[in-house]
């Protein structure tokens, strides 16, 4: 089992900036691949980022490119979405999972990955 743990959302006026963190534990999640997600009210979870724990390749969606940055600390067990420049339409809750499909990797299909975290709520003012 692993086990993931989200944390450091908040409420941000548009431009700003924060720092989400996912904290791994259980056995052998460092096999595989850790994403971060996020489901705005109404609509589908949407795939956001991921990042290898051995050699820290990272792949992010269009969306976020160039604002967002994921990151991992393997002393620490966690995995990092630095979030800057954010918009309005960032607003959502922000989740941590890990992919354990086997599948080429970078996977953005969600339902590749188990182990979800209970999720941050980000919420972004205009």
């Amino acid at each position: 089992q692993v086990q993931l743990v989200e944390s450091g959302g908040g409420l941000v006026q548009a431009g700003g900036s924060l720092r989400l963190s996912c904290a791994a534990s259980g056995r052998s999640f460092s096999r595989y691949p850790m994403g971060w997600f996020r489901q705005a009210a109404g609509k589908e979870r949407e795939f956001v980022a991921t990042i290898r724990w051995s050699g820290g390749s990272t792949y992010l969606a269009d969306s976020v490119k160039g604002r967002f940055t994921i990151s991992r600390d393997t002393a620490k067990s966690t995995v990092y979405l630095q979030m800057n420049s954010l918009k309005p339409e960032d607003t959502a809750v922000y989740y941590c999972a890990a992919d354990v499909s086997g599948r080429r990797w970078p996977n953005g299909n969600q339902f590749g990955y188990a182990y979800w975290g209970q999720g941050t709520q980000v919420t972004v003012s205009s």
